[in-house]
């Protein structure tokens, strides 16, 4: 795989798109159900709402704040509460820059999920805990509103937050809290602190604790690679599913580097007190001065003792089930910000990404081949999807990390071919989006948008396409196997076989592995 690196333009595209309570006891209180909109949780008991047909808990706190002297340090179990805490508006979303996922927020208190259940079963339901993406820069648990998967499937659906950026993944030299802390996968802590949560309590909200499913996309999908590679996480769930995503991680050497930087931007610059530096600093400070620093999950400690592509190259993984897959034209939602390049321009970005090999690359992906006026992001876009430039997001990479988990545990591949979903702005009028990165949330997950509703422009089609897509995840999660009564049958992927083609109107298709290989010049590709 290459190297995991996001250079210069490109990292700056991506990241474009990417009060806690009194500790007192708690009172005697009878145990709750996904019945009851009163639930008892470890801390204390939540008081819930009913809403779009279903009962929703919004903004439990699953760990304390990770504020003052708990800031890079590991998630620390939240502080219990008496009487009932109010379960009926989401928690704060963590410190983050303005992105395609919002606005800028300034707020380290944000270590909160959301559960969301059918209001008529009392115990024992499957469970999907959505991480969301966003570059590990952006993005929150809040956009995604499970209420279409529970009122379709019956399961529990839980989202999550985690630290983002430089609070969430930072390794200065002295600036984790313990052995534990010490290579700087904070969010990663945080997300494996939320899934214990879900051990201890999802049983009080009806959901069964050793049916439970991961899911994430983009940098949550990096993240279910991760989870799946990291020891810790072992026994924390059952399956998990990986959307455009990659076992991308970095080394200690270059996490540090890429660190030290951050910490000379934000007024730090002597390595040697950088970490205590950094601990005096404001909140605001640390943030404004992340917009270069472009995170990724590090190798080397416990948490991560090996690269997770390295585990699973050798089998030593969680070996769950798992259903993966990829957009069609992932690439086309990053090289949106190169649409006004000339062709000398995006030339000359290919060589500077590719080196050597930029000339044959360039003959593959012949400027005249693309339609104007948005040719430059077009073939930039397919070279990065086919190649997997992007963190190994992608066409080529992602069939050969099926190809390699396939070998040792259970897995369903899919490609999303909607080519013609909503794009995610409206920057570039008559833009092809393609099935571009980030296209298929809205399908799943109809609180996702981009500032307006990318569920309600579906056609009638792309509709049906989602209610397909929301009865697979819903199948896989409840029973391992995206087997669903009335839908094209969905093979377990091997070697050479078959994946599945989503696609919109009753299209959806197997096909085989050889197809997308041509579709995305594999050969090539695979053979650098």
């Amino acid at each position: 795989m290459r190297k995991p690196t996001i250079a210069g333009a490109a990292a700056a595209t991506l990241l474009a798109l990417l009060l806690p309570a009194a500790a007192h006891a708690t009172p005697a209180a009878p145990a709750g159900h996904a019945g009851r909109l009163v639930v008892r949780t470890d801390r204390g008991l939540v008081g819930g709402k009913s809403a779009e047909g279903i009962h929703q808990w919004l903004g439990i706190p699953y760990a304390a704040p990770p504020t003052g002297k708990l800031r890079w340090a590991a998630p620390r179990p939240a502080p219990r509460w008496s009487g009932i805490r109010p379960a009926t508006s989401y928690g704060g979303r963590c410190a983050q820059l303005a992105s395609g996922n919002g606005p800028r927020v300034d707020n380290e208190n944000c270590l909160y999920l959301n559960v969301y259940a059918p209001s008529g079963h009392d115990r024992g339901l499957p469970v999907l805990v959505m991480i969301h993406g966003g570059g590990l820069t952006s993005g929150a648990g809040d956009q995604h509103d499970g209420s279409l998967i529970v009122n379709t499937d019956g399961i529990i659906v839980v989202s999550i937050n985690y630290r983002l950026g430089p609070f969430g993944f930072l390794d200065v030299p002295g600036l984790g809290t313990s052995a534990k802390t010490a290579s700087g996968n904070f969010g990663l802590l945080d997300q494996e602190a939320a899934l214990r949560w879900v051990q201890r309590n999802i049983a009080a909200f009806g959901g069964n604790p050793a049916a439970v499913t991961i899911d994430g996309e983009s940098a949550g999908g990096w993240s279910m690679c991760a989870l799946m590679t990291s020891p810790p996480a072992r026994g924390l769930f059952r399956a998990a599913i990986m959307q455009s995503g990659s076992c991308a991680t970095q080394t200690r050497a270059t996490a540090q580097t890429a660190s030290l930087a951050f910490a000379k931007a934000a007024g730090c610059p002597d390595a040697a007190t950088s970490a205590a530096c950094l601990r005096k600093l404001p909140e605001q400070t640390l943030l404004s001065a992340s917009s270069s620093y472009q995170p990724l999950f590090t190798s080397g400690g416990p948490e991560l003792p090996v690269p997770a592509a390295q585990a699973v190259a050798s089998g030593r993984y969680n070996r769950v089930p798992l259903l993966m897959g990829t957009n069609h034209n992932e690439g086309r939602t990053f090289a949106q910000g190169f649409a006004g390049y000339t062709q000398a321009q995006a030339d000359q970005l290919i060589t500077s990404e590719f080196g050597s090999r930029a000339p044959a690359i360039l003959a593959r992906y012949p400027w005249s081949s693309y339609p104007s006026p948005y040719t430059a992001a077009y073939m930039i876009g397919d070279i990065w999807t086919d190649s997997g430039f992007l963190t190994g997001i992608g066409g080529c990479p992602e069939q050969n990390l099926a190809t390699q988990f396939a070998a040792t545990t259970p897995t369903f591949f899919y490609q999303f071919d909607d080519l013609h979903a909503p794009g995610l702005n409206h920057n570039d009028p008559g833009y092809q989006w393609g099935a571009g990165h980030a296209m298929e949330l809205a399908y799943l997950w109809p609180s996702f948008n981009n500032g307006f509703s990318l569920y309600d422009l579906l056609t009638p089609a792309q509709l049906e396409l989602s209610k397909q897509m929301v009865r697979y995840w819903g199948a896989f999660a409840a029973g391992r196997a995206p087997e669903v009564a009335g839908q094209p049958l969905w093979p377990r992927y091997t070697a050479g076989g078959k994946l599945m083609s989503l696609r919109p109107g009753n299209q959806t298709r197997t096909i085989s592995a050889g197809t997308f290989a041509a579709e995305h010049q594999c050969t090539f590709w695979n053979a650098a």
